[in-house]
């Protein structure tokens, strides 16, 4: 789709990308000004594997005024990205066809990382009607004595679906019954919520905390995707076994990203209620106008930027040329070839059919796509 989507570009076609998983803002000016100054101060050598100490005193402190956690230093890693968190922890943990359980639909990384870790994912199908959410009896079915994870996205990539403190509290009852599971839970997305309160799982049920990997970073809350600063906290051994799997294939990262990140996390942080509002309100205008697109139907999200409509009633329908849209693939090429719009396919995700919007794009952008949207499926027969 990306590739695609530049070649029409190249062409002159005024594509409009709704793909992209980032935020549109600019990285907050003093954040900027900390990785400059670590630039001008010669802060540019090798730093601890695990991240220098400053930062991890940050995160500290964050997960200790966010959420009432409470990590020493060396329960903390920093990695580039939470992306490689999430690999450093799965390459540290899993055994040959260990499984974990992947509740659908979920960020497309996930199972292949597992794969490559020598893991079995197990995927477990969360349905619409449940808000996209797992449930605790399919947990229960899911768990066999050769389960090693859960992994856990709130706010979810792709759908935005957001775990209460409930919903949590639930997932944990049936944990607490089998002890060789634990919990990897990826926050984020934890400052971009809008109806329901942001939870997380070792806050939330204290018997879990030693066996919970908490992960976050700044990529999502303070629009600093390119600067590669993510963060993990959990039990010491885990910790060290991640930071060694680290230690022999990125290092640390970027030591000016990491001096940008405690300024992120320790400075004037109103940004994020001023990101917040604008992604709620390009939420609001998203979701009222794809209901408004035959064949489409697109619930409310709670958190992310991302919605993530049924296509149910477009699969058969045929294209102005004839072509039969026989799956959400068919249907996201449409809408780039024929109107220009770039969407990813449910099918990546885990879940057909639907497509994933990203509204981290103006009010200008998100009317005229969802106006082309509109069009393409009034244009189909």
């Amino acid at each position: 789709m990306t590739a695609r989507a530049a070649e029409l570009r190249d062409e002159g076609a005024d594509v409009i990308t709704l793909s992209q998983g980032e935020p549109d803002f600019d990285t907050p000016s003093a954040v900027c000004e900390a990785g400059i100054q670590a630039i001008r101060q010669g802060r540019t050598k090798y730093t601890a594997i695990a991240g220098i100490k400053p930062l991890r005193e940050a995160i500290r402190t964050s997960f200790g005024r966010d959420h009432g956690l409470d990590y020493d230093i060396d329960q903390i890693t920093v990695g580039c990205g939470a992306k490689q968190v999430i690999f450093n922890a799965l390459f540290a943990t899993l055994n040959p066809d260990d499984e974990v359980v992947i509740p659908t639909p979920c960020w497309v990384s996930y199972p292949d990382m597992v794969t490559l870790a020598g893991g079995k994912p197990v995927l477990v199908a969360c349905e619409e009607f449940h808000g996209f959410k797992l449930r605790p009896a399919a947990l229960e079915a899911a768990i066999t004595p050769r389960t090693k994870w859960l992994m856990l996205n709130s706010p979810c990539n792709p759908t935005g679906a957001v775990y209460s403190r409930d919903d949590l509290l639930a997932l944990a009852a049936v944990l607490g019954r089998h002890a060789h599971v634990h919990v990897l839970s990826d926050d984020i997305y934890e400052k971009l919520t809008y109806d329901t309160d942001f939870a997380t799982m070792a806050a939330v049920a204290p018997n879990l905390y030693e066996r919970t990997l908490t992960i976050s970073g700044v990529s999502k809350s303070d629009a600093m995707t390119g600067w590669r600063v993510g963060y993990g906290a959990g039990p010491r051994a885990l910790i060290k076994a991640m930071n060694l799997i680290q230690g022999q294939t990125s290092s640390h990262t970027s030591s000016i990203s990491q001096y940008a990140a405690i300024e992120a996390l320790s400075g004037d942080r109103s940004h994020i209620e001023l990101f917040a509002s604008a992604f709620r309100q390009r939420r609001d205008l998203i979701v009222a106008k794809l209901n408004q697109a035959e064949g489409l139907s697109c619930r409310v999200p709670d958190g992310a930027f991302y919605v993530f409509p049924s296509c149910s009633g477009v699969i058969g329908k045929r294209r102005p040329g004839g072509e039969v849209i026989k799956t959400d693939t068919d249907f996201a090429l449409y809408l780039l070839d024929a109107f220009a719009v770039a969407v990813v396919p449910g099918s990546g995700f885990m879940a057909s059919p639907y497509i994933r919007i990203s509204y981290a794009s103006s009010l200008e952008d998100l009317t005229r796509a969802c106006d082309r949207i509109t069009a393409a499926c009034a244009a189909l027969s």
